[in-house]
């Protein structure tokens, strides 16, 4: 994001779209606002799955994390939350405070955090290979799912099988957004690397 950051550590949004003194806020009202509408295009793609059907926002949010960085990433998933809070259908079901904080709420809270912590994986540089990239999705998913499952639990009650309703129905699928996640990313810098030469 910044050009005192050397190539190798630089971010894919920098690399890609470097940002110039003139444009610069320009640019980040674009991507901001672009990736709050990839993020609510995201939660409402299903893709069939067993034995739930899987959107694809948990995946977005992560990459959004890697690419932006910590910083923006976060401002792209706060305006998406904004959106959400004054009743534009930005998620999967239901708008509003009343939906945010039901059951899901600790999930969108969560995503925050992940967008938060794999930002500050990508500004380290583990956005770069496929196991470094893999290990922060893997991490940012722990990140989603621990505020996610304990809001669960107080939400509908302990006494109800929380783990069969918040976590083992989309470990497939998020096993499956993390290995596509931990090959593309790596596989963007590549392309820009081969790019530049």
């Amino acid at each position: 994001m910044t050009t005192n950051i050397p190539y190798n550590r630089t971010l894919l949004v920098g690399a890609f779209w470097p940002e110039k003194k003139e444009s610069k806020w320009q640019r980040l009202l674009i991507l901001v606002v672009g990736g709050s509408l990839l993020l609510a295009l995201s939660a409402k793609i299903q893709v069939p799955f067993w034995p739930v059907p899987m959107t694809m926002q948990t995946m977005v949010v992560l990459i959004l994390g890697l690419g932006l960085g910590w910083r923006l990433g976060c401002a792209t998933y706060a305006l998406y939350l904004l959106e959400g809070a004054i009743g534009l259908p930005v998620f999967a079901k239901g708008a509003g405070i009343t939906y945010m904080l039901g059951p899901t709420g600790g999930y969108l809270l969560g995503m925050f955090f992940a967008c938060f912590i794999v930002g500050k994986f990508a500004e380290r540089g583990w956005d770069k290979t496929f196991f470094t990239t893999a290990t922060a999705m893997f991490i940012g998913n722990l990140t989603i799912y621990i505020p996610g499952l304990l809001w669960l639990g107080v939400a509908v009650g302990w006494s109800k099988p929380i783990l069969e309703m918040g976590l083992y129905p989309f470990l497939y699928g998020d096993v499956l957004k993390l290995f596509l996640a931990a090959v593309l990313v790596p596989a963007s810098w590549k392309i820009l690397d081969w790019a530049k030469k």
